[in-house]
């Protein structure tokens, strides 16, 4: 199966801040936050892949409002460019979700839901500043939303 080329995400603001999920890899232990998204399903438009990711990964239900942000992924990535979409909460208690895939499933799992302050970047933690992909992330969504010239 070729790898899909882009990654649709969706920043879910509300009051000046972004909800992360943290993932952990089950092979290493390893956890990080990100934004929640995924690949496209056939037959499925930009705004319905990140409707569905927001409600599969975060139990939310959101409005998607706009694309925010069409970026290069980092090198070596799953994906080749995020599309990062503008979404707001309209149904539904953040709380981790799940993979529905089950290749990914076996991998990966959604663990923590966080509410990250785009205003007040000492509120981010070494587990943010310390991660260049997230870190990276939470700076273009701060540009584009205007919290930071």
């Amino acid at each position: 199966m070729p790898r899909p080329r882009t990654r649709y995400q969706g920043a879910i603001v509300r009051d000046g801040a972004v909800l992360l999920i943290r993932q952990r890899e089950h092979a290493t232990g390893r956890t990080y936050w990100l934004l929640p998204g995924g690949g496209m399903e056939p037959g499925e438009t930009p705004e319905a892949t990140v409707a569905r990711e927001m409600r599969e990964e975060t139990n939310l239900t959101v409005r998607v409002e706009r694309l925010l942000l069409d970026v290069a992924s980092e090198t070596g990535g799953h994906y080749d460019r995020a599309h990062t979409y503008l979404c707001t909460a309209m149904a539904g208690e953040a709380a981790p979700g799940h993979e529905p895939e089950p290749e990914f499933a076996a991998a990966f799992s959604f663990i923590e839901v966080r509410w990250v302050s785009l205003v007040d970047e000492a509120a981010w933690g070494s587990e943010i500043l310390d991660d260049p992909i997230t870190e990276h992330n939470l700076r273009l969504l701060q540009h584009a939303l205007g919290y930071r010239l």
